[in-house]
């Protein structure tokens, strides 16, 4: 075969590839425009409530506009200082989620728990990221079924003020070791992430789980190496979170003049 010959059918096999990988994912199947004004829409989202996770400073606040609310076709998540009772406080309790009757910051958590969920496709959120020593958005995904890790998690875009410019995309699953659970990530770097609008996005069918940020795939994890005890839960349904966290055990202490921080949404799209 000439050399003309090889060139051209490889040419003709790159085209090919490119334009089959150009047109996967372009039927979208659920999208949230926030085109409305007022709080996050209840058909579609509710709230975590209280303290939650990762001893982050926050408070989630349920339906309460000063930490979530949809003005100018996007959805702000806010988080502000200043004491607001803790529903859950507890007398000499010792647990850190009930131990304090007040706390002194409250942000929002909103969830599609219960409401919508998905297996495999394009998810995508387009969204501007606070600033901050302390603050910790995250765009992110749990499974239906089981508790963590058991049930898998897919942190779609997570940042933390520490590091203002590093986008971290990860998969969290169960595993049979010391701290019972297995991590595969990347970091993307991107210089104005609060001063833009970027897309942020995982391309999930059967076989992996790509990581997108502006359609640049910067990693790839492979969901076999998930299998655990005949159960893989990134072959199964997730439901989507957005939330502004702030401290915790990654984020580290909140600055002092930091807040009020906003997480801004655009949009959310899902692709088959």
């Amino acid at each position: 075969m000439s050399l003309t010959r090889k060139l051209f059918l490889v040419l003709s096999l790159f085209i090919l590839k490119t334009s089959f990988a150009q047109k996967q994912y372009q039927r979208m199947v659920w999208h949230e425009e926030f085109n409305y004004t007022g709080l996050p829409d209840s058909n579609i989202w509710n709230y975590e409530n209280g303290f939650i996770r990762n001893q982050e400073s926050q408070y989630y606040t349920q339906a309460r506009k000063e930490n979530a609310y949809v003005h100018g076709g996007c959805l702000e998540i806010k988080a502000i200082k200043g004491d607001y009772p803790n529903k859950f406080y507890i007398k000499g309790s010792s647990d850190w989620r009930k131990k304090n009757p007040t706390a002194n910051y409250t942000s929002a958590s909103i969830t599609t728990h219960h409401l919508h969920m998905w297996r495999y496709g394009k998810i995508v959120v387009r969204a501007k990221l606070p600033k901050g020593i302390g603050v910790w958005p995250a765009i992110w995904m749990l499974g239906e079924k089981g508790n963590w890790p058991f049930c898998g998690e897919i942190d779609i875009m997570e940042l933390i003020g520490k590091e203002p410019t590093h986008i971290y995309g990860t998969a969290h699953y169960a595993a049979d070791n010391k701290s019972g659970y297995k991590s595969s990530g990347g970091v993307i770097s991107i210089n104005n992430l609060s001063e833009a609008f970027h897309d942020y996005a995982i391309q999930w069918n059967k076989h992996s789980i790509k990581f997108l940020v502006d359609d640049s795939v910067y990693h790839i994890f492979k969901t076999s190496a998930a299998k655990f005890k005949g159960v893989n839960p990134f072959r199964r349904k997730f439901y989507l979170l957005l939330n502004l966290a702030l401290g915790g055990s990654w984020g580290g202490p909140v600055g002092k003049n930091v807040l009020p921080q906003s997480f801004l949404i655009d949009y959310v799209r899902v692709y088959k």
